[in-house]
């Protein structure tokens, strides 16, 4: 009988053990997602559910795509023609080069006595983003010398828009983007991480040919003014190959047109003396500008196929600017009754694929709301309470879920997780002080909207995001994804 009521004991002990074991491993999990908001000994009183969302892609179109670069930004040029998901992209670069003064002369010698050896395009190398492997074919243009092609220093230009025309061919070259790391030795400049390009020693004796003067037919180097009548600028663009967009930054040290030439030096005048020698134009910001033309085409695509639809999409497809976006919509948010909310976190998961280490994911997702009650331009606004902004003007994107962790999915693949932290917006919901609002979900550059807490106190802001255009995309399971779908977590207590 005493081993019996021993035997009942201990079973009793180690029930208890066991149910207080379990109820702090739920109080643990619930904390991690909570971020400290779940009371650390509730077990019991706290709960979580699953909220279903439905999801809708679209793209961004020349009519509703307002991004503009700065000059100062990182630019891009080349084709990606085989992304199986995204399609295409053909990033085409516009810009000037100048003498950083004027009057301006080679060496102070006369225009006779100077002899073109060669000129060479030069472009400041940042990185590639697709197939580094894959040959391109990039041609240089001489903008066409007409009053549309007039460049305004003091302007950014849209990324959606091709600006101006060309026509004029001043030079190719075919290389590979890996190739552009290589260190290159030439004349006075030893260096990596340049595009190289010769152009036709025409356009290079056109150069030298002209002179400062204000009154000569030539005096292209008497002021900003006269240069650019006779040069507009330049039009880089790579042609029907290739797999990779490259960045370039136009105010590197290796961006120039270096003009190398031999000039008469003789002492004596009827002995010929040559030297050689090189010359620079660069982009000097406060002289020069630039645009990038950036088109997509999402022809024959999933994301084409994706678009449009009544019901709700299997698959997110988000791409940088200029690129694609996915509505999302909680109608079932509004069926759920007031409740304490520790935490509320729409949980994004990426759908791996082989391309994804060719074209990787942006650094950042962003998510906002759509607000009809807006009479401003700006229909979209911040999620209010969740995003907020200090005194420095920066965004609390960390903590409101903007940068992903890291996973793996049911096949070991390993992936992202993004989990947007609404916890302020549907509590706000849910005591009958916020309207419910679909949500867009996108990997912008930068972009300007409303903020305001609470909403109705609003102020129209910039925002950024992502530190350049072009690159970054990213599948990722929508509100029906059979085994990563998008859903909203609530961590909860009853009231």
């Amino acid at each position: 009988m005493k081993n019996r009521y021993f035997f009942l004991n201990l079973i009793a002990i180690v029930t208890t053990v066991a149910i207080v074991f379990s109820a702090c491993r739920r109080i643990n999990e619930a904390t991690e997602l909570g971020g400290g908001l779940i009371p650390p000994v509730d077990g019991i009183n706290t709960f979580d559910t699953l909220i279903n969302v439905q999801t809708f892609n679209d793209t961004f179109g020349l009519a509703t795509d307002s991004q503009y670069l700065d000059k100062n930004q990182e630019f891009f040029l080349g084709r990606i023609n085989n992304d199986p998901f995204f399609g295409k992209t053909d990033a085409r670069m516009f810009f000037e080069l100048k003498p950083l003064v004027y009057p301006y002369s080679f060496g102070n010698a006369h225009p006779d006595s100077l002899f073109i050896d060669s000129v060479v395009l030069v472009m400041d190398y940042i990185e590639t983003y697709g197939d580094t492997n894959t040959v391109q074919t990039v041609n240089v243009y001489e903008m066409d010398n007409i009053p549309a092609n007039n460049f305004k220093v003091d302007s950014n230009y849209l990324i959606r828009k091709e600006h101006f025309s060309y026509s004029a061919l001043l030079g190719s070259k075919t290389f590979t983007p890996k190739s552009l790391k290589d260190s290159v030795k030439v004349f006075r400049d030893t260096s990596r991480n340049q595009l190289r390009i010769r152009l036709d020693n025409s356009f290079g004796t056109r150069l030298l040919s002209y002179d400062s003067s204000k009154t000569s037919l030539n005096g292209a180097y008497a002021n900003d003014s006269a240069f650019k009548s006779k040069l507009k600028g330049f039009a880089v663009r790579s042609m029907s190959s290739g797999n990779a967009v490259m960045g370039f930054n136009l105010n590197g040290v290796n961006t120039k047109l270096a003009i190398y030439y031999r000039y008469d030096k003789r002492v004596v005048p009827t002995t010929p003396k040559l030297d050689t020698t090189v010359a620079y134009f660069s982009f000097f910001s406060s002289l020069c500008a630039a645009a990038n033309y950036i088109q997509r085409d999402y022809s024959g695509t999933p994301v084409e196929a994706s678009v449009g639809g009544a019901i709700s999409d299997q698959i997110a497809y988000i791409q940088t600017t200029p690129g694609t976006f996915t509505t999302i919509k909680i109608p079932d948010l509004a069926t759920v009754n007031n409740r304490l909310i520790h935490r509320a976190e729409l949980i994004i998961e990426q759908l791996y694929d082989l391309s994804d280490s060719t074209f990787s994911v942006p650094d950042l997702l962003y998510l906002d709301a759509f607000d009809p009650s807006i009479t401003a331009n700006y229909k979209y606004r911040t999620i209010p309470y969740d995003l907020s902004i200090n005194s420095a003007g920066s965004f609390n994107l960390g903590s409101f879920g903007s940068f992903p962790t890291m996973s793996v999915d049911g096949a070991g693949n390993k992936i992202r997780v993004w989990k947007f932290n609404l916890s302020r917006y549907v509590q706000h919901i849910l005591t009958g002080t916020q309207s419910i609002y679909d949500f867009r979900l996108l990997a912008p550059f930068s972009f300007i909207e409303q903020f305001g807490i609470p909403p109705g106190a609003d102020i129209t802001i910039p925002i950024s995001i992502n530190t350049s255009v072009a690159k970054g995309r990213v599948r990722v399971g929508g509100g029906n994804h059979p085994t990563q779908r998008m859903r909203l977590r609530l961590i909860y207590s009853k009231l």
